[in-house]
């Protein structure tokens, strides 16, 4: 192996990190890039293999809107400006589809300027189009569902369900129970991102487990796991995100998603220990 077949771009985030785990443990040679590693972040003076970009603002993108697009578009318009790679594999988000019916990764997208999350998806959309009219033949953009793994440090509904827990020994949900979103556990995603990164076929990836998860369904498992209280505001309008079409990767690298109920329970567990063994 070279000493960079991979080089991960935001290596200090939760993708980013556990990528960068992920690649060293199949045996890749990996060069791992967090915001402090260089003055701009991006080190444009060598070839860098196949690049992931993984930098990107998430949970606080409302307060810091020039933050979102400098992550999001400015710094990989430099990368391919300036960059030497054999791919690059540009990290998204399936938010992206917030407003359509279809989810398929031809389908065109809808957003208004004017929503609250337009921003995030509108940086995203701006983003990937960057990529994708850069001229460069290998660039391939994942968008990537909702992951559910790590240390439970997360800014996912998931995890601050989980935090609030902890903190107070129940949960209040301030969302419709019948609300539901599409998970994908970490293990899944890290692994077909490499498979994109390297020998995806397409332009454009969906990494999600096509499968709806109520929010009723996971407060299931977490009552099953550790026997909180849970109050639930059902005068909220439920939310159901439309569902993502996962077929490309199924026929192309035969994906089959772990089941919801394994993977979190699992990632409860990791929770409540990894808060026990601070205290």
């Amino acid at each position: 192996m070279s000493a960079a077949d991979f080089t991960v771009l935001g290596a200090s985030g939760f993708i980013g990190s556990a990528l960068v785990r992920y690649l060293s443990d199949e045996g890749y040679g990996v060069r791992a890039v967090g915001r402090h590693d260089h003055g701009d972040g991006l080190p444009l003076d060598e070839p860098l293999g196949h690049v992931i970009y993984a930098i990107g603002v998430t949970a606080d993108f409302r307060t810091r809107p020039f933050d979102t697009m400098e992550a999001h578009v400015a710094q990989v318009l430099k990368l391919l400006r300036q960059g030497t790679f054999a791919s690059l594999t540009y990290l998204s988000s399936t938010r992206v589809y917030e407003s359509n019916q279809r989810t398929n990764e031809e389908a065109a997208i809808s957003v208004s300027p004017a929503s609250p999350s337009a921003l995030y998806n509108i940086s995203k959309i701006a983003g990937e189009s960057v990529c994708l009219n850069s001229g460069h033949p290998a660039v391939r953009i994942v968008r990537l569902s909702n992951v559910i793994g790590g240390n439970g440090k997360q800014d996912s509904f998931l995890d601050q369900l989980l935090r609030e827990g902890l903190d107070s020994g129940a949960i209040a949900l301030r969302s419709h129970p019948d609300s539901a979103k599409d998970y994908i556990a970490l293990d899944d995603a890290l692994g077909l991102i490499a498979a994109i990164s390297e020998r995806g076929r397409h332009a454009i990836y969906n990494v999600a487990s096509g499968v709806q998860t109520s929010h009723r369904q996971v407060l299931d498992v977490i009552t099953r796991q550790t026997g909180w209280p849970i109050r639930v505001d059902t005068s909220a309008a439920p939310t159901d995100f439309p569902p993502i079409d996962v077929s490309r990767i199924t026929t192309e690298f035969g994906f089959v998603p772990a089941p919801f109920t394994a993977y979190f329970s699992d990632h409860i567990k990791r929770t409540l220990q990894s808060r026990k063994d601070q205290q």
